[in-house]
């Protein structure tokens, strides 16, 4: 039997009360497919929008193998240990070919799921490009108003669509390996252009000396990159989070960037931007399903799809009996 929905005011209540499970129902709800679901979470959303923007919102990416669960794990401890509640928006890739997504990050990170003052919610991209779910930004509003006052952000991976990952954060902070041979081969220069740290991990043992060598290697190659942050020369630390070693120098650089930002007025101008990309991209998506679903467009796609496949129309021509279906003597010109 299906749970009833809550109410907007118990969603609130919940909510300012920090309930992890209405936290998790109103994310829910915020990630449903179903209008009316949508429509709740935003009307609880709207409510409590004024108590929201104040918590430090960081996002995490890195190389596979990088250590990103086992850092934001010490690292999310370490900091409920100081005071600080801290929500993990843990991003799953999903299947291409099923639909499915992983989903265990509760699994990877047991030792900050359990504490009272963390919340880790794992999220399917669903498609989404850019290493981020299509409803983050919902997620970490929902978050601050639950009383959480540290965002994690932790992206599937490294890639060049996922500097989208810096639409949504204020500090992005990129998490790297020692001894892979060449240091910079395989790094998308894209995501260390949106970088606000650069953390070399697993920097213990043996490993220590190609840490530094692997730090100084980056170090000289952010000299011929434009800055992340106007004003704010990205630093480059090494650390163990799995012996807990630089957890402290990780929090202390994101703090100086945030105290950078707010006395430039950075911070609030990439609010308010992030904010207008948000609205741009929620008028995008609406548009788009609007279109696919006019009369007659499933039909002309598909038919289009042949046509390109069997190479009987380019696909410009294609394309402009998919809009002259869907809009019909209003229909866009194929550029």
């Amino acid at each position: 039997m299906a749970r009833p929905r809550p109410t907007v005011d118990e969603l609130e209540a919940g909510l300012l009360a920090g309930d992890r499970a209405i936290l998790s129902r109103a994310i829910t709800l915020a990630e449903s497919r179903l209008q009316s679901d949508r429509t709740l979470a935003q009307e609880v959303m709207a409510r409590l929008l004024p108590r929201t923007g104040a918590a430090r919102r960081i996002g995490l990416t890195g190389v596979p193998g990088a250590g990103k669960s086992t850092t934001i794990e010490a690292l999310g401890v370490w900091l409920v240990e100081r005071g600080h509640k801290v929500a993990v928006l843990a991003i799953d890739p999903s299947s291409t070919r099923q639909g499915g997504s992983i989903l265990g990050d509760k699994t990877r990170m047991q030792g900050l799921s359990v504490l009272d003052d963390a919340f880790i919610r794992p999220s399917p991209t669903s498609g989404v490009l850019g290493g981020v779910a299509r409803r983050t930004r919902e997620a970490m509003v929902l978050c601050e108003a639950a009383g959480f006052d540290v965002i994690i952000v932790e992206s599937v991976g490294v890639g060049q669509s996922e500097a989208e990952l810096a639409d949504l954060v204020d500090c992005v902070m990129l998490l790297l390996v020692p001894g892979a041979g060449d240091e910079l081969q395989g790094i998308k220069r894209g995501i260390v252009e949106v970088a606000d740290l650069i953390v070399v991990n697993k920097a213990d043992g043996d490993a220590v000396r190609a840490a530094k060598r692997a730090a100084g290697d980056y170090r000289h190659a952010l000299r011929m990159l434009p800055e992340a942050t106007p004003g704010w020369k990205t630093p480059v630390l090494t650390a163990s989070a799995a012996e807990g070693i630089g957890l402290a120098e990780m929090w202390d650089t994101v703090e100086q960037h945030r105290s950078n930002m707010e006395a430039s007025g950075q911070l609030e101008r990439r609010r308010a931007d992030q904010q207008l990309g948000w609205l741009g991209q929620q008028v995008e998506e609406v548009v788009l399903a609007a279109f696919h679903g006019r009369p007659g467009v499933k039909d002309a796609l598909s038919e289009a799809r042949d046509a390109v496949t069997n190479a009987t129309a380019t696909v410009p021509q294609a394309a402009a009996r998919v809009l002259e279906a869907g809009f019909g003597a209003d229909a866009p010109t194929v550029q």
